[in-house]
Order: structure tokens, then C-alpha cells, then sequence
């Protein structure tokens, strides 16, 4: 019986150079493309078929793919392994180390296996036999390495230099990075080059005195966040904080490159990493002419291309030695000897902040522009707003209740100045959109009740007051002042004789009390000190715009480019394309999990709010921040399982609050609306989409006029009444759905 060999499968990388199919929210490793399962499950499934099946298997995953992984798990024995989930990716040398501290803790100085998940490799039997060649040589302490007699001067994979042979095994010059054609060729020709498959093979020991020699920084990271790790049925997960400190690094430049006394064994199996289009042409099924065919296709007069449809019918005549793909919103199209070359189209599409490189489209999108038209329409104006003009309104002590019962009856609660400030803008939105009710008499009677129990001495207004007007909670609270000044804007719009007065008396406030005195934004409250905030922030931008919409003049403008000032320097992330939400008082992220949190409704309200700023000062730019938040919040933010966004998840995307509100649904139809036509993809199906599910979740289980606000990770609702300040959020999202497809209807 042979020893003990600990294997461990790599699944990390986006897999770029199989787009548009390979995506960040679905990698490479998880679809089917030569048949028989995904490749993720192909892998699994050979190194189960060891012969005496003395291979533990573990899979080293990205945590926001956990369910996937479970998926392709399901059924498999993996011999007492199980899935270990990075929170973030720290490249390959962190993964290696990783299973190198699984394998010493769990089954001593045991041989390690490490293997990519996305190869194709001809049998399991073939696979195996190689590995066992290079026992011996791991045995006595040596990284072992595998390599394949190229075929032809291979531009894409990486090479390895070997000198002396003994007994098979033969000793490591060099490795070579990703050569030019006529380097390739020169290699072919030398005999001596063979092509590197990134699988290794040692003694747990011997790998961990590498790390200790070459690269002590990456390995005592690793061992921190290991010995914190939590483990449940699923998995074991490491803490993101201790994860993240580890340095990125590959495995090919932390150890192998420095390493002395490497063995490299031919691999006496077929290989392909299937990195391309050309190399699934290579071992796809080929008709009589050499194409590969899949999907939706109609070729006629083809040769030797690779032709393949996710979704509508693609028909092709003519071609040859290309590369035709098409998903439901992208088609890429080349020559089969170029098709590597797609890692430059999704290069520029990432600086572009196009969608199509983050998330897979759903299967159930609708197509069909303005088909929830009726629905919305029979909504709005025949359930909702005949219900909330009535029963939410406290006609007794005035003003608007702040919820309601699912049985339609006011609740008896503290009345917030923004829930005030939101009805009344709703109100008003919906008389400008062509509503018959008593608008004018709602937002006068807010106004009325606002200015008459709401104001502070020094002209602004409080945060709370009780049921019968009485003040609760005098904070000048700038979050609520940016409501105010919003319903004040639309007030005005509509004709309300007081609205201008009340507005520039709260701009009055606004400067001489919540400004930074450092002019870096404003201040929580009129006596905050230490934690700061981008939300208030944002609403201040959604009001300065609305005051600029309702005055035409420019100082309102300036306003809002200041807030735009502090987004682009401090709120947004490059690298996540996230917007953080706490912040010390120096800008700088909080420490800790706040400092990490994002929360996905922010990232479409921004969205929207950029694009109107972009569109009033002709900073087109923003439209690119604006593209990239709302890919940041489709890729990372929502849950499969329903299609709705989380409430709150890390920068890397792992999920933070898992119950979905209804608000950022809301959101993410505005965001769309706003960012379809601004030169990126046709987003008329993700409304669609989006307003689609608001429904389905939300709004069509509730009563007539109601909506369910909290719903679980399962779909199921947490909702105990229906607060009314998610009632703009929904008026304002639904009119401009109802606007933005008028012509639909027409």
C-alpha cells in the first residue's frame, strides 16, 4: 500500500481569457466545456480515483463562491477533506502555504498534492501514475514538479529549463515565464524546455522550511489566520482581517524560482489548462469540417473554428480559424490564434467600469422593455398612494405616521423628521407625474407640521418628535437636514408658497452649523466629534442636485461638487470599485469590520446621483464611477438565491447583513435607469429584471398598498409593519421606471 498523499485543489483566478463566458462571479473552473460536468468536478473526481484511495482531498475556494463549491461537492467523497474558504484572494504562494499548515496540523509530514482546478487531463489513471513517479523524489525532500514535451512554440504557458535525468526524475535549471513566439520556438527546438502545469508535489516539511528560508512573511501571515480559523459542516473559514495581511505573492516567484534541487517528472498524461479559445477548439468534439459547435448555431461553409451560443441563435457563414462566443450581453469574436489576446478587451472594459466583466447575466431576465408597466402603473396609483394618503397621514396631531400595520393601521411611534421630509417629497414627486389626489393639501400639511413643531432655536431641525408633536430628540442631525432640504426642493417645484423661505433659512443652518470648519464635508450633528459618515453625505449631494433642479442656480452645483470632491478622494476605492461608509475623523476607513463594510444599496444610490451630477456639469468621467459602483454591487453584493442585494457586504464581497430591504432594490432600478444609455451595455433587461423582483419579493406578498421590507436569506419575510420611509424610495423608483418606458407604451 502506497503512502499517504494529501491532495489539495486550487480554485481561485477569474479565468479572464475565456471571456465573455469565464466572469468574476463565475470562473472558468465552474462551467462545463468539454463535457461531463464542470471542470471543478473533474478535478475532484480524479483525484478520488487514486488507486487505494489514500488521498484526503481539499479544495482551497474563494468564500463568495461557497455555495457553487458545495454544489460541485455534492456526492463526492473527499476521504476526510473537505473545503477551505479564502475571505480574499492572496494569489497562489498563500493557497500552498495554506494547505502545507492543513496538512502538518492534521496528518504530519505527509506528501502534498497540489493541483489548478481547471485542467483538462486525459485519465485519472495516467494522472496518477505520473504522480507516483514523483514520490520518491518528494520523499527525500524535494519540490517536484511536472512538466509536458511541448508540441508546438506555446506563446501562453510557462516553461521549465531540466538538465541531468535519473531514473525519470530530471533535475530543474530554470522556469521561464510566458515566452514571445520566436523564444517558443527556439525552446521546441532545444528539447530540453517542457511546459510548466502548476502542479506540485512535496513533503509537507519540505515546503515549510522554503517558507521559512524564502518567504518567513507569507508563511507566519498564513499560520495566523489558519489558527484562527472557524470550521463548521461546510468548511473552515479563515478570518478576513488576518487573510488579508497576507502578502500576494505566486508560488512560481515566492519559492519555486529560488529553490534549489527542484525535480521535475514528464507528465505521462495529455494536458491542456484550456486558457483559451483555441485550446477549447483543440479538445472540444469536432464535426467533419473541425469546428466546435455549441449552443444555439448555425454554421454553414466553417473551418476549424470554435462556435458556441449561451443564449439567442447565432448563425456564422464563411468563417474560419475563428473564435465566434456569444452570452445573452456580450459576443466575442477573433481569430483562433489571437484569442488570447481577449485579456486586453476585458483590460479596457475594466477601466471603462463595464459590467460585463464582474456578473453573469440571470437566466430569467426579461427582455421585453415596459413589461411590468401595468403592474407598477396599477400600483402606484390605484394601491399604494390612495392608502398612504389616507391611513398614513395623522390628520389628529399632524403630520404622517411613521409605519403601518399589515392590516393597513397606523402604529403608534416617534415621528422622525426624515420619514416627515420623505412623505412629503413623494407626495410631490407623485402630483409632477400626473397623480389626482390631494398632493398640494399632503405636502402643505407636512410643511405645516414640520416647520411648526420640528424647528430648533437656531433654525434647524430636530430629529425626533413624539406622536402628538412634542420634541423626542432635539440632534440637529445632518442626515435629516439633507431630507429636508430634499422635500423642500420638490415642495418648491410643485408650488408651495413656503418651501423657498424654509430652504434657504436650512441652508443658513446648514453652512453656519454642520459645515467642517476644515471644508472637508459636514459634520454628523452640530456637535459630532470622532466617527464620520459618506451616507448623510450622499443625501446632502441628492438634495443639492434637487435644489439646483428646482432653482437652475450654480451655487447649489458647487455644493454638490465639493460632496463629489470627497467621493472621488476618499469615499471610493479603486481597487474593490466599493464605497466605504465609515470613516475616523481624518477620512481615513475605520479599523475593523466597519471600516470593511459596504453596503450594496449606497453603491446604486451613488450611482444615479453620479450619473445626474455628471450629466448637469459635463464631468462625463463620472459616468465610469457610476458603471463600476453598480458592477460592484451586482458581482458582490446581492444574494443568488433570491436576486436581492444584502444589506451589507466586505470590500471582497463576503456577506456582511444578510437580510435584503426593500429600499436597495428600489435603488438598484434607479441606478440602472440612470446608467442605461451612458455608453455601456443595454440595461433595459436588467430593469426589467429588477423591477421584477422588487415584486416578487417584496411588494406581491404584502397587502394591497403595503410591501414586505425585511426579507431573510431564504426568502422569507422578517417584516413586523411597513415604515414609511421606504416609501419614497419606492415612488421615486417606480415613476421613473414608468418614465423611462413611456415610449413603450405609446
Amino acid at each position: 500500500m502506497s503512502q499517504r498523499i494529501v491532495s489539495f485543489v486550487m480554485s481561485g483566478g477569474v479565468g479572464s481569457r475565456l471571456w465573455p463566458l469565464s466572469r468574476e462571479d463565475n470562473p472558468k473552473q465552474f462551467h462545463d466545456l468539454s463535457g461531463d460536468g464542470s471542470m471543478l468536478a473533474k478535478t475532484l473526481r480524479r483525484l478520488a480515483a487514486r488507486p487505494d484511495r489514500q488521498t484526503p482531498i481539499f479544495l482551497i475556494a474563494s468564500e463568495r463562491h461557497a455555495e457553487r463549491v458545495r454544489a460541485d461537492l455534492a456526492g463526492l467523497d473527499l476521504a476526510g477533506g473537505g473545503p477551505l474558504f479564502e475571505p480574499t484572494g492572496r494569489n497562489t504562494a498563500a493557497a500552498v502555504a495554506l494547505a502545507t499548515l492543513r496538512t502538518l496540523s492534521e496528518f504530519g509530514d505527509s506528501l502534498v498534492l497540489v493541483v489548478p482546478s481547471d485542467h483538462e487531463i486525459s485519465t485519472a489513471g495516467q494522472f496518477w501514475q505520473s504522480v507516483e513517479a514523483g514520490a520518491e523524489a518528494a520523499r527525500a525532500g524535494r519540490l517536484v514538479v511536472f512538466g509536458i514535451k511541448p508540441t508546438q512554440p506555446e506563446t501562453g504557458y510557462g516553461y521549465i529549463e531540466v538538465s541531468a535525468e535519473k531514473r525519470g526524475v530530471f533535475d530543474v535549471s530554470r522556469f521561464v515565464e510566458k515566452p514571445d513566439l520566436a523564444t517558443a520556438q527556439g525552446y521546441l527546438e532545444a528539447g530540453n524546455f517542457y511546459w510548466n502545469t502548476g502542479i506540485f508535489l512535496f513533503r509537507a516539511g519540505a515546503m515549510r522550511d522554503a517558507f521559512a528560508k524564502f518567504q518567513p512573511d507569507i508563511w507566519q501571515a498564513t499560520e495566523a489566520a489558519y489558527k484562527a480559523a472557524t470550521s463548521d459542516l461546510s468548511g473552515l473559514y479563515m478570518p478576513l482581517e488576518l487573510y488579508a495581511a497576507i502578502p500576494s505573492n505566486s508560488i512560481d516567484y515566492a519559492i519555486m524560482e529560488r529553490a534549489r534541487d527542484i525535480a521535475m517528472v514528464p507528465a505521462g498524461f495529455r494536458w491542456n489548462d484550456l486558457g483559451s479559445w483555441q485550446s477549447l477548439l483543440d479538445v472540444g468534439p469536432a464535426d467533419d469540417q473541425g469546428n466546435v459547435i455549441v449552443g444555439d448555431v448555425v454554421a454553414i461553409d466553417c473551418e476549424n473554428s470554435y462556435i458556441r451560443s449561451d443564449g439567442r441563435l447565432l448563425s456564422a457563414i464563411g468563417m474560419k480559424d475563428v473564435a465566434i462566443v456569444s452570452t445573452s450581453d456580450a459576443t466575442f469574436v477573433a481569430p483562433v490564434s489571437h484569442s488570447q489576446h481577449v485579456k486586453k478587451v476585458v483590460e479596457q472594459l475594466e477601466k471603462s467600469g463595464r459590467l460585463e466583466t464582474r456578473f453573469t447575466p440571470a437566466h430569467d431576465r426579461v427582455i421585453e422593455s415596459g413589461a411590468w408597466r401595468r403592474r407598477v402603473h396599477h400600483w402606484l396609483f390605484q394601491e399604494t398612494l390612495p392608502l398612504w394618503s389616507t391611513s398614513g397621514v395623522d390628520d389628529r396631531h399632524g403630520g404622517f405616521h411613521e409605519a403601518l400595520g399589515f392590516d393597513g393601521s397606523p402604529l403608534v411611534k416617534p415621528k422622525r423628521m426624515r420619514t416627515q421630509a420623505r412623505q412629503v417629497y413623494a407626495f410631490a414627486v407623485a402630483k409632477d407625474r400626473g397623480w389626482t389626489g390631494p398632493a398640494e393639501r399632503l405636502i402643505a400639511h407636512g410643511i405645516d407640521f414640520m416647520a411648526g413643531k420640528g424647528r430648533t432655536e437656531r433654525g434647524g431641525w430636530v430629529r425626533t418628535l413624539n406622536v402628538d408633536g412634542a420634541v423626542a430628540d432635539a440632534t440637529e442631525d445632518a442626515y435629516d437636514h439633507s431630507c429636508v432640504l430634499l422635500a423642500l426642493a420638490r415642495a418648491h417645484m410643485s408650488g408651495n408658497p413656503d418651501a423657498l423661505r424654509l430652504g434657504e433659512e436650512t441652508f443658513a443652518f446648514l453652512d453656519a452649523h454642520l459645515e467642517d470648519r476644515r471644508m472637508t464635508g459636514f459634520l454628523e450633528t452640530s456637535d459630532a466629534e470622532g466617527e464620520r459618515r459618506s451616507n448623510p453625505h450622499m443625501h446632502l449631494l441628492e438634495a443639492f442636485l434637487a435644489w439646483h433642479q428646482a432653482t437652475g442656480e450654480r451655487a447649489h452645483l458647487r455644493r454638490a461638487a465639493r460632496i463629489i470632491d470627497l467621493f472621488r478622494s476618499h469615499f471610493f476605492d479603486p481597487e474593490s470599485w466599493t464605497l466605504g461608509e465609515y470613516f475616523d475623523d481624518e477620512w481615513k476607513p475605520l479599523a475593523g469590520e466597519k471600516g470593511a463594510l459596504t453596503e450594496p444599496g449606497h453603491h446604486f444610490e451613488w450611482a444615479s446621483l453620479l450619473v445626474d451630477f455628471a450629466g448637469r456639469s459635463g464631468q462625463a468621467e463620472l459616468n465610469g464611477f457610476a458603471r463600476k459602483l453598480y458592477a460592484s454591487a451586482i458581482a458582490n453584493g446581492l444574494n443568488r438565491a433570491t436576486g436581492l442585494a444584502y444589506g451589507a457586504v466586505s470590500r471582497q464581497g463576503l456577506p456582511l447583513d444578510l437580510i435584503s430591504r426593500s429600499w436597495p432594490q428600489a435603488e438598484a432600478i434607479k441606478a440602472a435607469i440612470a446608467l442605461d444609455g451612458t455608453g455601456g451595455p443595454d440595461l433595459k433587461p436588467e430593469i426589467e429584471a429588477r423591477v421584477g423582483r422588487l415584486f416578487r419579493w417584496h411588494i406581491d406578498p404584502a397587502p394591497i398598498g403595503l410591501w414586505i421590507d425585511r426579507i431573510d436569506e431564504r426568502g422569507r419575510s422578517l417584516a413586523s409593519d411597513v415604515p414609511a420611509s421606504i416609501f419614497y424610495h419606492l415612488v421615486c423608483a417606480l415613476t421613473q421606471y414608468l418614465d423611462g418606458t413611456a415610449a413603450d407604451a405609446a
